[in-house]
């Protein structure tokens, strides 16, 4: 269950950002939230590795105040959210499932009639494989607009892993097999892992402070914490059949938000998406890094802004 008492973070009160635990699947997941309760229309925001719903401070406002019901969790294994264990827990199977749940426990609280999901690095991972489940669902989720940041679509990726370049790229994900190290690197010395992930990478290397930096350093290095994260990627190869995309087609209206600077995901990542992805709105900022939505908060907001406006 969830770990100590209090929150990941402590938000800023003129943001609107409220805090509490929900539970879902099984799980107590840390909630940040935002806009009115009521509202019938659901943004669910999923963040990466090695984020929180930390990473979504500058969008939620802006998504409050169009009216969006805004839930942004913490993932399983992250900051307070509950910790499985075994790896087998975090299987693309369990993690789609979350995201039902998290929305089945938004709609026993008020109607919703609208979703959309909100997503970056894992998150968008999670995000790209929920849409394509729920296109073939039985008993689809009323998910309308997907908007992902910085992670190709999954038969992308799987034609870009076989190019070198990507390849190399990847070469962390290859890493995080090994037992115990991967935490360890990540951990030690008050999570210098941690920091050098975001400030290393970042262009606009002032969003990232100390301030910033000291928020994931402190959830990472919570017992059993940087376990979970890295289980992501432990479970992504060795339960690559957990589930079925089919032909991962996604035919509701997508935004993609790149950040050209990505040192992880090179730019061929983006091409190609429209041929599963029909209704494709891609927009690639220049200068900008992985982080996009925190590195960049004010374009990614007005892309956003104005992406939402016209659909």
């Amino acid at each position: 269950m969830s770990e100590g008492k209090g929150f990941s973070w402590v938000p800023d009160p003129a943001s609107g950002i409220r805090q509490r635990f929900v539970a879902a699947n099984g799980l107590d997941f840390e909630l940040a939230e935002a806009g009115p309760s009521t509202s019938k229309k659901l943004v669910i925001c999923l963040h990466g590795f090695p984020e929180l719903n930390f990473s979504w401070r500058f969008q939620m406002p802006l998504l409050a105040a169009q009216g969006w019901r805004v839930w942004a969790p913490n993932l399983r294994g992250y900051g307070r959210t509950s910790r499985p264990d075994d790896v087998r827990a975090y299987g693309m199977d369990h993690l789609t499932a979350d995201v039902g749940a998290l929305i089945d426990a938004a709609a026993a609280e008020a109607p919703v009639e609208e979703v959309m999901i909100l997503a970056h690095d894992w998150g968008a991972i999670i995000g790209w494989a929920f849409a394509i489940l729920n296109e073939k669902a039985a008993k689809p989720y009323p998910l309308t607009r997907l908007v992902i940041m910085n992670v190709p679509h999954p038969k992308v990726m799987q034609r870009e892993l076989r190019r070198w370049e990507q390849l190399k790229k990847s070469w962390y994900v290859f890493f995080f097999q090994l037992p115990r190290l991967p935490e360890h690197y990540m951990a030690a010395n008050d999570a210098a892992g941690v920091r050098r992930a975001f400030y290393g990478m970042a262009v606009d290397k002032s969003r990232f402070g100390k301030d910033v930096l000291d928020v994931y350093a402190a959830a990472a290095q919570a017992p059993g914490a940087m376990t979970a994260m890295v289980n992501y990627y432990r479970a992504l190869l060795r339960c690559r059949d957990a589930i079925d995309l089919g032909d991962a087609r996604i035919t509701i209206p997508t935004l993609m938000v790149w950040g050209e600077e990505d040192a992880a995901l090179g730019l061929g990542c983006t091409v190609g998406t429209e041929q599963w992805v029909p209704q494709l709105h891609l927009h690639r900022l220049p200068k900008v890094s992985h982080w996009v939505q925190q590195e960049a908060p004010e374009k990614v907001n007005a892309i956003l802004a104005d992406w939402l406006g016209r659909a």
